[in-house]
């Protein structure tokens, strides 16, 4: 056990007890990450490649699987680590610069998911302005934003974690840095780290899940009002992806869970949104549907 000193050092958590099982651990969450990769590099490809799919709609699709990309590859390194045997510790740099890039691409997700709903909005909503609104010009603008309102805000209370002196027990409780448990194994002053984080949260994760909650609403009474039950069902196809992934976000790690729940928990939360979004786009989706059965056809004549 790591004891509590000011070595920058810090113990990565996998399943506890359960060490020799490793081998095997390692071989579905290979897989899964090897999915997340070619899943989301997939949607990437099909999109820039085919010109019909160059919309509003596909860009913010686009910029989601990007997202889920790097949530991948922000965790790869550390999760694989431990199963394969690699790495069981992670220097304080390191670990902080993993944390602001999880987290920030964390923020970058709820924020594509509230740009897709503003987006299902103005095309179900005001179909006949939803070209003179979501422009090129206007997406490139989103998606910008998008890029300074995640990665920009949270750049205080990250480098404040590098002068925080950390004199508890140098145990992290997932596979991978997080922000709370690098103040919960620090013993200066974390006030503003924490009241700084509760802003983050409540600023961007829970006003992007009203926001997106609220346009969904809008977009329900739209369709209910005006039209058929054709009509319906293909905008609920249309719309229903984006309530399913915007599920995703939630975050529900269980205080009172045994340790390897708690890591397994925090792996899911980590993995399954990137792993599913491809999936779910792919089949609810009929433009990527189609485009996706003719890249396989043609790999394979």
């Amino acid at each position: 056990m790591t004891h509590p000193s000011t070595n920058s050092s810090f113990l990565l958590t996998g399943f506890s007890g359960m060490e020799q099982q490793y081998p095997w651990f390692s071989i579905p969450f290979s897989s899964i990450y090897a999915m997340v990769l070619l899943g989301n590099c997939m949607v990437l490809h099909v999109i820039w490649t085919e010109p019909s799919l160059h919309q509003p709609m596909f860009y913010f699709l686009s910029m989601l699987a990007l997202t889920d990309l790097c949530m991948g590859l922000s965790t790869v390194y550390t999760v694989l680590g431990i199963l394969w045997g690699i790495i069981r510790e992670i220097n304080l740099d390191s670990c902080i610069t993993q944390s602001y890039f999880i987290h920030g691409v964390s923020f970058m997700e709820s924020s594509v998911l509230l740009a897709m709903a503003f987006d299902r909005y103005i095309a179900i909503c005001n179909p006949l302005r939803y070209s003179s609104i979501l422009t090129n010009s206007r997406i490139s603008k989103i998606g910008l934003t998008i890029i300074g309102r995640s990665f920009f805000f949270i750049i205080p209370p990250i480098i404040h974690l590098k002068f925080f002196n950390y004199c508890h027990f140098h145990i992290l409780s997932h596979s991978f840095c997080l922000h709370q448990d690098l103040l919960h194994l620090a013993c200066s002053d974390i006030r503003f780290n924490s009241c700084y984080a509760l802003m983050l949260v409540i600023c961007i994760l829970l006003l992007d899940a009203i926001l997106i909650l609220f346009s969904y609403i809008l977009i329900l009474k739209s369709v209910l009002a005006v039209a058929s039950r054709e009509e319906r069902h293909k905008l609920f196809q249309t719309c229903i992806s984006h309530v399913y992934i915007s599920l995703t976000m939630v975050h529900r790690f269980g205080k009172h869970l045994s340790p390897v729940a708690h890591v397994l928990i925090g792996n899911i939360y980590i993995l399954f949104p990137p792993l599913m979004n491809p999936i779910i786009y792919s089949v609810k989706t009929q433009q990527i549907h189609t485009r996706m059965l003719r890249l396989f056809t043609l790999k394979r004549y």
